[in-house]
C-alpha cells in the first residue's frame, strides 16, 4: 500500500486489520469491512486478497474467485493455488478442481500449500463420488509422519473422515485419534467424532441445571396448589 497517499493508506490499513480481526467469528462483518476496503484500493493485492478471504468465508466463492485471480495477476505468486482450486468445488466444478491440483503450480507451492492442495483433492473426488480415490489422494508421506505440523490434524482428520465415509470404522476411529493429538488449537471437531465413534453423549451441564430447577418449580406449584386446595376445602 505504500502507493497510496498516507491518510488512504491507513483507511484501508484499518479495514484489513478488522477484516483479519472478524473473519473467524464474524464473517459478514469482515466481508462488510473488505468491501469499504475494495472501495477505497482495488488496485491493492492485498486488498483484493483480504476481499477474496472474506467472500470465501461467506461461501461467495465466485466472487472469491474473482478476487483471488486478481490478486495473483498483480502478484504473480501461486500461494492462492490451492483456495482458487477449493471455490472451484464450492461452484459445483470439481473436475476443474482435480485440474489444477494436477498442474505445474502446484510444484511451486511450499509444503504447507501442497498439503492444502491435497485436501482439496481428496474433497473434489469425494464430490464426484470417488471415495476410495480420495482415500488414496490422502494416503502422503505428509499423513505417515510422525511430527505435527501446521497442517497435520486437519490430513488425519479428512483421512479419518474419508475412511469412515467407506465404512471403516474401526481405522477411522484410529485416525480420528491420532488428529485429537496433533490438534493443539482445536482446528478440528475431531475429539466429538471420537466420542461420537465410541458411544460417548456429552450433556450440557448448565442445561441440566436448568432442567432439575424448572422440573423443582414445578413440584413447588402442585405442592403450593394442593396446599390451596387443601385450605379452600377446610372454610367450605
Amino acid at each position: 500500500m505504500q502507493s497510496l497517499p498516507k491518510t488512504l493508506a491507513e483507511d484501508v490499513a484499518k479495514n484489513l486489520v478488522m477484516v483479519a480481526r472478524l473473519i473467524d467469528e464474524d464473517p459478514e462483518g469482515a466481508y462488510g469491512y473488505s468491501k469499504v476496503a475494495l472501495r477505497l484500493a482495488s488496485r491493492v493485492a492485498a486488498v483484493r486478497e483480504a476481499g477474496g478471504f472474506a467472500a470465501y468465508a461467506n461461501q461467495k466463492y465466485g466472487e472469491a474467485l474473482a478476487e483471488f485471480r486478481a490478486a495473483r495477476r498483480m502478484t504473480g505468486t501461486v500461494e492462492l493455488w490451492p483456495v482458487m482450486a477449493d471455490c472451484e468445488r464450492g461452484l459445483g466444478r470439481p473436475e476443474k478442481a482435480l485440474d489444477m491440483a494436477g498442474a505445474p503450480e502446484v510444484h511451486k507451492l511450499d509444503k504447507a500449500g501442497q498439503v492444502e492442495m491435497r485436501l482439496v483433492a481428496a474433497g473434489a473426488r469425494r464430490d464426484m463420488g470417488q471415495l476410495d480415490a480420495a482415500i488414496v489422494t490422502l494416503q502422503s508421506p505428509e499423513l505417515a509422519s510422525n511430527s505435527v505440523q501446521p497442517w497435520t490434524a486437519r490430513l488425519r482428520y479428512a483421512y479419518a473422515d474419508a475412511l469412515l465415509a467407506v465404512g471403516r470404522e474401526g481405522e477411522a476411529r484410529e485416525w480420528f485419534a491420532k488428529a485429537v493429538e496433533a490438534d493443539r488449537d482445536g482446528s478440528t471437531d475431531a475429539s466429538d467424532r471420537l466420542a461420537e465413534l465410541d458411544g460417548v453423549e456429552f450433556v450440557d451441564a448448565l442445561d441440566e441445571r436448568e432442567s432439575e430447577g424448572e422440573g423443582a418449580g414445578d413440584g413447588e406449584s402442585v405442592q403450593a396448589s394442593e396446599e390451596d386446595g387443601g385450605k379452600d376445602g377446610g372454610q367450605d
